[in-house]
């Protein structure tokens, strides 16, 4: 329930966040539909989804600290995790200006979090917001939040927050309506600016954060087919740069200065955004690996994604298959395993869980009338269940199966059989994997209590099932203990997963040990790539 405020504190920051992710989730086919400036690729309601997502792990992050304490994060710590987190998952032209939005107001909000600093904090997200931005362009959601700042202002002295919040949300519902008199493609098109509707869309949620009631919807909510837009000359859809190129920059303020002189001439819809030494960098252009190598000369990118507009126009086929399987898998290796079972792949990259946006364009693009899901992790369960509640709500037939471990996903997928019926082909699926026992190689990074005993620092654990089972001093005899431990209570097969940096001599000193240990068991091995872990066991 909403939690009503005089004040922006913390709880209602919290309560913001997760109001507006569920807002831009009903709305986010919606704000795809009308998304045609500056690229009509349809993806703004998307992008600005899954940055409010990213922004609301970090504020999930920062109270479940305080979970073991009697006492709330402070608003500042609530504020500024917000824009960290809407700043390390920006995507898209939309996203990456919403986390200087957002940036702009923690930068006031942690000082202040009344009336008077809200509207501050409203008037600094439009300034920094339209600094971002190399060329600012009338008629989009800086127009937006321009207007809603503007309107917060005439509010000096009224007091509340709720009263600030609602004249911005009222500011931004005018401002957008205008749109598209004031830029010739919105015009054109029939619509209005697709980031501008989702600005007024945050702001609402902002107004029932505050309020406790949400404000009269700018638009009815529900199924939007894709606007067909025609390129018109003179549009940037029209003719425009091949690729958007974003990326986390870690840089100094004067390297970034001349990293955006460098861009600004080789493509366009340059938005720069961030500070203290971090940034998130969104331009346009032809030449993806001169964009890359200017980075590279600033400081250090990394998280860097490159998108192929040509690629992503491309329709689907006009005729779903019935069905697919959509894995989650840790690493390179694994990942084209699956795909040459014909599973279409999700990448976990290390540290970088994906977000739920992620695994329902996954399931968008296996383009089938029934999909099974493997999230093959047990802290995406929840990720999991939101994408293939959305997929449903869009027509596909979705089975979650709670696939823990990679390894159990390898196993469900071997048995994947998609001429059965769609219900035996889960049944069996989730039977594999349930009888597939997992386990994996870790380093400790400090001492501490675990079910084994005590660990060390450096010390190399092996979990089973998730539970630390196996404490050694090295890779090898962990391993070996490992497998003693899963293998004494039967097994038939064995899977090993091997991380980028781990010898083919692991392998085959283990595939050894299980061979002259354990009579007709097999074992199979996989390059896994770059992942979390040196090494997955599997015993099916």
């Amino acid at each position: 329930m909403p939690h009503p405020a005089d004040d922006l504190d913390a709880v209602a920051v919290r309560t913001w966040c997760s109001l507006a992710l569920e807002a831009l989730g009903r709305e986010r086919a919606a704000i795809d539909a009308i998304n045609v400036y500056p690229v009509a690729d349809g993806d703004t309601g998307t992008n600005l989804y899954l940055t409010a997502e990213s922004a609301v792990r970090a504020v999930e992050a920062v109270f479940a600290a305080h979970e073991t304490g009697t006492t709330v994060p402070a608003t500042a710590d609530a504020v500024r995790a917000m824009a960290h987190g809407a700043l390390i998952g920006a995507r898209g032209n939309s996203g990456t200006i919403l986390a200087q939005l957002l940036r702009g107001m923690a930068g006031v909000l942690a000082d202040g979090h009344d009336a008077h600093h809200l509207l501050r904090a409203l008037s600094a997200a439009a300034v920094a917001a339209r600094r971002a931005v190399a060329h600012p362009v009338e008629g989009t959601v800086l127009t937006v939040a321009d207007r809603a700042a503007e309107a917060a202002a005439r509010t000096a002295g009224v007091p509340g927050t709720a009263a600030v919040a609602r004249a911005a949300y009222e500011g931004a519902r005018a401002a957008l309506e205008a749109t598209p008199g004031q830029l010739a493609v919105l015009g054109r098109a029939g619509v209005v600016d697709a980031g501008g509707r989702g600005l007024v869309t945050v702001l609402g949620a902002l107004v029932e954060a505050v309020s406790g009631r949400a404000p009269e919807p700018a638009y009815a909510a529900g199924p939007v087919a894709p606007l067909p837009v025609a390129p018109v000359p003179g549009d940037c859809a029209a003719g425009g740069p091949a690729f958007e190129v974003i990326y986390l920059l870690e840089a100094d303020d004067d390297a970034v200065d001349r990293l955006r002189a460098r861009l600004d001439g080789l493509g366009d819809s340059l938005v720069v955004v961030g500070g203290d030494g971090l940034w998130n960098v969104h331009v346009h252009v032809d030449d993806a690996g001169a964009a890359v190598e200017a980075g590279v000369e600033a400081g250090r990118p990394y998280r860097i994604r490159i998108t192929h507009f040509g690629a992503d126009r491309v329709p689907p086929p006009a005729e779903p298959v019935q069905r697919a399987v959509v894995v989650v898998v840790p690493g390179e290796g694994l990942r084209g395993l699956c795909e040459e079972a014909g599973a279409t792949t999700v990448l976990a990259r290390p540290g970088e869980p994906p977000a739920s946006g992620e695994i329902v364009d996954a399931i968008r693009r296996a383009h089938a009338r029934e999909v099974v899901l493997l999230p093959n992790d047990a802290e995406l369960r929840h990720t999991a269940a939101a994408a293939a509640e959305q997929a449903r709500a869009e027509g596909v037939r979705v089975a979650l199966i709670p696939t823990r471990a990679a390894v159990q996903g390898v196993a469900a997928l071997a048995v994947h059989e998609p001429g059965r019926s769609f219900d035996e082909d889960v049944v069996a699926m989730t039977a594999a994997a349930g009888a597939a026992r997992y386990a994996e190689l870790a380093v400790a990074e400090r001492q501490s209590w675990t079910m084994a005993g005590i660990c060390q620092a450096g010390d190399v654990l092996g979990l089973i099932d998730g539970d630390v089972a196996v404490i050694g001093q090295d890779v090898p005899e962990t391993a070996r203990g490992v497998l003693d431990r899963m293998l004494a209570a039967g097994g038939e097969l064995v899977t090993l997963v091997l991380g980028e940096d781990v010898p083919d001599s692991l392998a085959e000193a283990l595939e050894e040990h299980v061979r002259e240990g354990y009579l007709a068991v097999d074992t199979v091995v996989y390059r896994g790539g770059r992942q979390s872990a040196p090494l997955l066991i599997g015993v099916e």
